[in-house]
């Protein structure tokens, strides 16, 4: 059994840029709604697409905002990107899909909390995410769990993190936290780049294995002194951004693989939808309807 579990955030952001502004009768902006729709319906005709799950920033801004001022928030977001995330879990929810909007928590998390769930799962043979987010890396376990990045058509497993970032998935969260996440507005350390951070975690692992003196380090890295200095100074800051670059597996949210089970699209719902943003050319689209 394979389970696709869906960065909704990320496709409608990427259906609104790629795609040209549309709007419904009323005048809601719907472009992007219409993409996503698109999108997943082609994903649903994938043969080996049974059991599906859909994750959404419902609220740019989480929990994350409240402990660090500086991450990212829905600052410098298009209103009309914003106004369509409700009418797009809406039209996940008609597909048949497994929505997850999240307010509290990020969509993020409860791909990583649905992950946690159903690695469990002697009968889940893969679980595929379909992001190409590097947050998602820290998730991967060999080729049983991977990132699927649509767009490109690339599959990114466990060996394919070492080679991208230098480090295991275990070590993400440290080497956001080392060499900072612009995309999520984590500043990460002076000094500390990506490929230095790389280096010295591939050694050590994780930031608070990293011998205070660097005279212990048994890997070579230039300026290892004043590294080693940084790291003790700005220690309080270390530990928070790899919390905020941590994804949470704790959200409340049932992933079971009966609940995920795609059964087909709801028809009432999904034509009084394409009715409603007059997406008529869409009514067809569906290979599957749902039992009644």
């Amino acid at each position: 059994m394979v389970i696709h579990l869906v960065d909704g955030t990320y496709e409608l952001f990427r259906s609104f840029f790629a795609l040209p502004p549309l709007t419904a009768p009323d005048g809601r902006p719907a472009g992007a709604v219409l993409g996503i729709i698109q999108s997943l319906l082609l994903l649903l005709r994938e043969c080996e697409v049974t059991h599906v799950g859909c994750a959404f920033d419902h609220t740019i801004e989480s929990f994350r905002n409240g402990i660090f001022p500086g991450y990212k928030s829905g600052a410098g977001v298009p209103p009309d990107l914003l106004a369509q995330f409700e009418l797009a879990e809406r039209a996940v929810g008609a597909l048949g899909i497994i929505c997850w909007p999240m307010a509290e928590f990020e969509a993020d998390d409860a791909i990583a909390t649905a992950v946690a769930q159903l690695r469990q799962v002697p009968a889940v043979d893969r679980i595929v995410i379909c992001s190409p987010d590097k947050d998602m890396a820290q998730l991967l376990e060999g080729d049983r769990i991977v990132e699927f990045d649509r767009r490109r058509g690339d599959v990114l497993n466990e060996q394919g993190v070492i080679g991208k970032f230098g480090v295991a998935p275990a070590s993400i969260p440290d080497l956001l936290a080392l060499a900072g996440d612009s995309a999520d507005g984590i500043p990460g350390l002076p000094r500390w780049g990506a490929k230095i951070s790389a280096q010295v975690l591939a050694r050590y692992r994780h930031i608070e294995d990293i011998p205070g003196d660097p005279g212990d380090w048994d890997v070579l890295v230039r300026g290892s002194r004043g590294l080693s200095k940084i790291l003790t100074e700005y220690a309080d800051e270390a530990r928070l951004y790899k919390d905020l670059a941590t994804l949470r597996t704790d959200v409340p949210l049932d992933a079971s693989v009966e609940l995920l089970e795609w059964k087909g699209v709801v028809k009432k719902d999904y034509l009084a939808l394409c009715e409603e943003l007059a997406f008529t050319r869409l009514t067809d689209l569906p290979h599957r309807w749902a039992p009644a």
